[in-house]
Parts: C-alpha cells; structure tokens; sequence
C-alpha cells in the first residue's frame, strides 16, 4: 500500500477558523489514516496570546486523524518563515508533503485528490506542485484536472525532489526575470503577481507563495489543478496576514471525487482562458470596490 503524504497545517490566532478547517479535514475519506502535523506560530503581540492560547488547545483536541503532532513555536515566525521551515522538514523527512492553513473548508476528497495526485506525478520532474483551489469559473468542459503555470497557495502538495528548488533570496529570483517572462508570470498581464513580488522586495508583504510560485515557474514547472474545488478559503475577512473583506473568491466545493489525472503535461488553454477572464473581471464595479474597502477598514478599526 502507498504511503500517505503527512499534513502540515498552519495556525496562529484564529480559533473560529481553526475549528471550520479541523471539522471539514477530519471529514476527509482518508482523514483516519492521515498523520496531521499542527504548526503553532507563537504570539506576536501580548493581545494575541490569549487566542493563540485557545489555538493551541483545539490543536492538541484535534482528532479523526491517525495521529496528531502539535509543534509550538516559542516565539513568533510570521506565517512566511514558518511555513518554509516547517514544509522543509516534513518534505525532507518523507519526500511528500499536503499543506494547509488555518481558514480553509475542504472537500471530502481532498485527501484522495492530494495523495493519488502525488502519486501519479511523483517522478514527473516537470511536475512541481497540486493545488487545491480554483477560482470561481465554469469546470464545464473542462477535465477533471489540468495543468497550468500558475501556483496557488490556498491548499497545496509537493515533493522533496520539487521543494529543494525553493529559492527564498527574492534578488535572485529577481535577477533571473525579463520583460517576456514577467507578462507570462502575470498570466499575461491580466493578474498582478509581479506586483505582489515587487512588494516583497520592497518589504510591504512577507509572501514565501510569490517566492514558491517564482522558483517553479523560471524553472519551466507546472502545476496541477481540480477543474472543481477542492477548498473554499474562509480567511477573506480581514483575519489573515494578507487578507481584506471579500467574497469574488469564494467557491463551491467538489461534491466528487477525481479520478482524471492527464498525462498530457501542458496547459489547458481553455481552462487558462477562464482563469485570465475571472483576473480581468474579478474586482466588480466601483461601487463593489468601494464597499470592499470601506469594509476591510471597518473590519480592522474593530479588531
């Protein structure tokens, strides 16, 4: 029998959230025979550690897996060290990894998708990473699963052998980037992934996903993902490190199985073609901006 890839969850300060994405991932088909490694980032602030407290309970209750690991940092990382820490020690110990966070609803067969993914592309080195999410456009037509340059954040796997090319130095990413792989990187201008990597450099975001997404995209990698989604994140509501308030994200989550996995290895041009219409459209009118904002200030002045 294959062994299954660990879990690796990350958690900070949201116990609400915990519990939604603990109850959801404990309903997985292969949750019982799933070993889940809980990473807590200590609290950054004296406000923060009473929640991180209540975090940390509900980790060490956490149960419907095989077994369960709560690893406490004693101080805080940030999201972005302690992911690349922890994912890095999980890999390297079992040559596979599944990664969440704290604020994502899973499908209940996520778990299948992940493991039987990892499996049909393990020594596919052209294949770097599944991911889970798909944003809100029509799977009508399209296959169970399909390939694209892209590399999504929300719920994600990969390998020891895909992992050791995460480059963490953003200046040598940088230097390595040109004006035609900068549009392709933005997915044709149509998202703006490079301006998200620019912020990093300039230090207004701590992103390791930019980071990730970089490292396999100037490597020519790809990724898979479900035409359904296999997550539906939760965290748009001005909780998270990098979120505001709102809802052009939010998805339905599978209902089915996959059992498609293509050994065609490149692009879906129809499925890129949905995904570049939802980046052009995705922000709404005015009006629909300028409630999303007002929102995400009213949000925090109450936090």
């Amino acid at each position: 029998m294959t062994t299954l890839a660990p879990i690796v969850l990350f958690v900070y300060n949201r116990p609400g959230h915990l519990e939604r994405t603990l109850r959801y991932l404990a309903a997985n088909t292969l949750a019982p025979a799933s070993d889940l490694f809980i990473f807590s980032d200590g609290a950054k602030t004296s406000k923060d550690a009473e929640k991180v407290a209540s975090v940390r309970a509900m980790s060490h209750a956490a149960n419907g897996f095989k077994s369960v690991k709560v690893i406490e940092r004693e101080k805080n990382m940030g999201l972005a060290a302690s992911v690349i820490e922890g994912v890095t020690a999980l890999v390297n110990e079992y040559g596979k990894v599944i990664v969440l966070e704290d604020d994502l609803e899973s499908s209940p067969y996520l778990l299948q998708y992940m493991n039987d993914a990892l499996n049909a592309y393990e020594n596919n080195e052209q294949v770097m990473h599944i991911g889970a999410y798909m944003y809100p456009v029509s799977p009508e037509g399209l296959p169970e699963t399909f390939f694209c340059r892209l590399v999504t954040s929300w719920g994600w796997a990969t390998w020891k052998r895909a992992w050791r090319h995460f480059e963490e130095d953003i200046e040598t990413l940088n230097s390595r980037f040109d004006r035609e792989k900068i549009h392709a990187f933005s997915m044709d201008g149509t998202e703006n992934f490079w301006k998200i990597f620019q912020e990093f450099r300039a230090g207004k975001n701590n992103s390791w996903a930019t980071r990730w997404y970089a490292s396999v995209f100037l490597r020519h990698g790809i990724a898979l993902h479900p035409a359904r989604s296999m997550v539906n994140n939760i965290g748009h509501d001005a909780s998270g490190t990098h979120s505001g308030v709102s809802d052009m994200y939010t998805v339905k989550l599978a209902t089915q199985p996959v059992h498609f996995f293509s050994a065609d290895i490149r692009e879906n041009e129809e499925a890129v073609k949905r995904m570049k219409h939802f980046f052009r459209t995705r922000k709404g009118s005015w009006l629909q901006r300028g409630k999303r904002f007002l929102m995400t200030r009213l949000k925090k002045v109450g936090q």
